[in-house]
């Protein structure tokens, strides 16, 4: 095998093979990439100064010493800030994830019956239920069915009606009692008034 020249080797250590050929934008055009020729100038104070020439614009975020940044590309003219873009996105990422906080995740909890299940056992499972719904969780109650007890499923609807009714002062039905396959299920949802 022949030595490689250095260049070579440079050359195909760092080919662009392993990068995407679409050069990521950036998420708002600043300075020198807006391309109209006025824009509405918002300065750091967040005054209007009005309808600007972009070229005076970028001069006047200049002189201050921060960049000019398009905010609102699709308004006519497009309307532009003079800020730190640093510390804009630092912003616009703090402000994502305060939203993404304050969303609500609704997850569906599972209680698993038999046409046979005792009174013990299903008082159990109406507690935890019970315990799901004030949480805020919906609640899926399903009862499986083997061989000869498919020919009893009244056994069945029997437990879901006993548990919608011992959850009616603070759940609502969403999906009435139903078979799927092997499995008779409903599906409760949190009253609006007991939040």
């Amino acid at each position: 095998m022949k030595p490689l020249r250095l260049e070579a080797f440079i050359a195909k250590k760092f080919n662009n093979k392993n990068r995407s050929r679409f050069s990521r934008e950036p998420l708002h055009r600043t300075n020198e990439r807006i391309r109209v020729p006025a824009v509405r100038v918002i300065d750091e104070d967040g005054q209007q100064l009005g309808v600007m020439d972009t070229r005076d614009a970028i001069q006047r975020a200049r002189d201050v010493g921060i960049d000019l940044v398009e905010i609102a590309p699709t308004a006519k003219p497009p309307v532009c800030r003079i800020i730190d873009y640093g510390k804009f996105l630092y912003e616009e990422k703090k402000k994502q994830a305060e939203a993404k906080k304050k969303q609500v995740t609704v997850s569906v909890k599972e209680l698993k019956f038999r046409p046979g299940t005792d009174d013990h056992d299903y008082d159990y499972r109406m507690k935890h239920a019970r315990q799901w719904l004030g949480e805020g969780d919906k609640v899926r109650a399903a009862i499986a069915f083997r061989g000869r007890e498919m020919s009893h499923r009244e056994l069945g609807a029997k437990i879901l009606k006993k548990l919608t009714e011992d959850l009616a002062d603070i759940a609502d039905v969403e999906v009435y009692p139903k078979m799927e396959g092997y499995q008779m299920f409903t599906i409760l949802v949190p009253k609006k008034s007991a939040k």
